[in-house]
């Protein structure tokens, strides 16, 4: 049974594969989403290891396999990027260079 949930957990994180990275062609941005989710992955993957290590009943492995798709899901999904909103509703944050830079995708 937990190989079927693992698999089937594995299974289901496969589509987020095809999240990448890609420049944007208006702007010039590169949009980081498929590293992020790798470095997410990677520290999940360690972290979940760690703790398949202590807790008992759950093998290095399996918390391996569960931390590295629980942190490549929060690594895409989670974006670092504190949002501000304008006089006219809008919202954007400040870049590296300290430009505002709108984002009307997302709500703040």
């Amino acid at each position: 049974m937990k190989k079927f949930i693992l698999t089937a957990a594995v299974a289901s994180v496969l589509p987020l594969s095809a999240c990448s990275t890609y420049n944007d062609p208006y702007y010039g941005q590169n949009h980081d989403q498929g590293r992020r989710a790798a470095t997410g992955a990677a520290v999940g993957a360690a972290g979940g290891a760690v703790l398949g290590a202590v807790v008992p009943g759950v093998s290095t492995v399996e918390g391996a396999v569960i931390g590295g798709i629980a942190g490549a899901v929060l690594g895409a999904v989670i974006n670092n990027k504190q949002y501000y909103r304008d006089t006219r509703g809008y919202c954007y944050y400040v870049d590296q260079y300290g430009r505002p830079v709108y984002d009307y995708n997302v709500r703040c």
